[in-house]
């Protein structure tokens, strides 16, 4: 019996969820990059190149998702919402593949999150980014309650 496709609801609180998970982390490079180039004394000119925060604040993000999915095929807000992310192939989620799932999901966002709305038009219920990575989410069964 093949998997069946999560909501897309479920799929959007799995990403606050991880939201949740990702902003102190965001925060913790902040602190580092400031710690390494000092305090700024004014707000217009701050001691932090924007292109630095920026890029690192990128590669920490690809960095979360690509290793819970490498790892498990799940965040844990995926985890919490019962989705998995798996390859079109069967096989582990690939690091390239999580490169581009992550760079097409801003894509996705972009035009009012027209790349996610897809997944309701989508025959299986894919989204852009997992057209693009060759990946697709399936809800995982509930498990059992252990006596």
């Amino acid at each position: 019996m093949p998997q069946k496709t999560p909501a897309l609801w479920r799929h959007l609180l799995a990403m606050v969820y991880d939201t949740f998970l990702v902003a102190p982390l965001l925060m913790a490079n902040a602190f580092v990059l400031v710690a390494l180039f000092g305090p700024t004394s004014s707000v217009a000119e701050p001691a932090v190149p924007s292109w630095l925060m920026q890029l690192t604040s990128l590669l920490v993000i690809a960095t979360f998702f690509i290793v819970f999915w490498r790892k498990s095929g799940q965040t844990l807000g995926m985890q919490a919402w019962r989705i998995k992310l798996v390859s079109d192939t069967g096989e582990a989620v690939g690091v390239m593949q999580g490169l581009i799932r992550c760079a097409s999901a801003v894509v996705s966002a972009a035009p009012l999150g027209l790349g996610y709305w897809w997944a309701l038009v989508h025959p299986q219920g894919r989204s852009w980014h997992d057209l693009w990575s060759k990946t697709h989410l399936q809800l995982e069964p509930k498990r059992s309650k252990a006596s």
